[in-house]
């Protein structure tokens, strides 16, 4: 082998070698990789808690308009049976014959305690 080739294979592993000490020297130590995720991982949770606290706030406002609208539907349904009521016992009381209902629906008939 003449001179030139060594002095290439010399400068190739020189190359390599530098390049090694390079990705090495570049890459980043075990204990700044966790101090990172730990940052991330924080901050991700913060983030988290805050939109999880905000959506709480809101199904707890839905929850409650729910509530007062089912209030108010469950009074509205009662003035309604206890009218209906009134109404059938002054046909009966005049004689007169109640014209038949239609079929009460099975999931409306656990909330209706009347005799139509």
């Amino acid at each position: 082998m003449s001179y030139e080739t060594w002095a290439s294979v010399g400068v190739s592993v020189a190359t390599g070698v530098c390049g090694v000490w390079a990705a090495r020297a570049a890459r980043r130590t075990p204990r700044q990789e966790k101090r990172d995720d730990f940052t991330v991982v924080t901050a991700e949770i913060r983030t988290s808690l805050v939109d999880v606290k905000k959506e709480l706030a809101e199904q707890k406002a839905e929850s409650a308009r729910q509530s007062e609208r089912i209030g108010d539907q469950a009074l509205a349904l009662e003035w309604l049976q206890r009218r209906l009521r009134d109404i059938l016992t002054r046909v009966r009381d005049a004689g007169l014959e109640v014209p038949p209902a239609e079929p009460i629906p099975e999931r409306a008939r656990r909330h209706i305690h009347i005799d139509v």
